[in-house]
């Protein structure tokens, strides 16, 4: 049984965490074990209560009740980035789930039983394809667009933080590119702000404050026609997991052609075979 033993950074690092090991259990009917899990775990009940992935510290009578959740959080950090701990889980013969990213051997056999592991509550599907439904009233092209600013000021000293007009720009390219057609824009973004009043010249839409709001935008993602947005293991996730071509924006100045986007098949690479840097 492999043992999932880290808790590397936020939902979808964590998806990308666990996805190799899954990919492996479908396909050689393995079981799997994973001990720290994300806090959005039940946005995934195919996942949650998968037969061959058990989750040990999931304890619902527990997490719910008074400081529960807060004291889970606060173990999972101190195990995690703790030198004896590791030495414990490497005797154990733990694996470490963001150290799979490159096993590759079973994610594309296994690809339609880990959309349906990874598929989120209906209800968060619902919301995303009626989304991307309502879009698709004015458009025949619907276009995800992941904003990610916040820590990108300073995540590589700034290289992929983008201000909202260089996003509309992007936006505008996109648009040129495909200029015999009807685009529209959904906008995943956790800043506040009306896409009408930043993104002049694009037809776009966004979801308010909803519940899961980062699992739904997501997913959202997974069910338009292409996405662009900065170097993310967020639009990489849901390129991923809705076989929907991407395209990183890597500069301010970048242009679009029909070969700019790509699905991407694993954590390191597109399918039309480029490689992703490990940022």
């Amino acid at each position: 049984m492999r043992i999932i033993c880290d808790a590397p950074g936020q939902t979808c690092n964590r998806l990308w965490t666990y996805v190799a090991s899954v990919a492996r259990c479908v396909a050689e009917r393995r079981r799997m074990m994973i001990i720290f899990f994300d806090w959005t775990i039940e946005d995934f009940p195919q996942l949650l209560h998968c037969p061959f992935v058990y989750f040990p510290l999931w304890q619902k009578w527990y997490l719910e009740r008074g400081n529960g959740w807060n004291n889970y959080k606060g173990l999972t950090w101190k195990v995690t980035h703790n030198k004896t701990w590791d030495k414990i889980f490497k005797f154990l013969g733990c694996t470490k789930g963001w150290q799979t990213r490159s096993d590759t051997r079973y994610l594309q056999q296994t690809l339609p039983e880990l959309q349906r592991i990874f598929r989120p509550k209906d209800d968060i599907m619902a919301k995303a394809e009626e989304m991307v439904a309502e879009l698709r009233q004015e458009a025949d092209l619907v276009v995800g667009v992941h904003i990610r600013r916040g820590d990108y000021a300073t995540w590589h000293d700034g290289r992929f933080f983008y201000e909202l007009e260089d996003y509309r720009q992007f936006m505008l390219r996109v648009q040129a590119l495909y200029a015999g057609r009807h685009v529209s824009f959904f906008i995943s973004s956790n800043e506040a702000f009306e896409p009408d009043d930043v993104f002049e010249g694009c037809r776009c839409r966004r979801f308010g404050r909803e519940p899961s709001g980062a699992i739904l935008d997501l997913y959202t993602l997974s069910v338009c026609d292409l996405i662009i947005g900065p170097f993310s293991s967020y639009s990489r996730w849901a390129s991923f997991i809705g076989h929907v071509p991407l395209c990183f924006l890597e500069s301010k100045d970048q242009q679009f052609d029909a070969s700019s986007f790509s699905p991407i098949v694993d954590f390191f690479h597109f399918e039309n075979g480029r490689e992703i840097y490990d940022w």
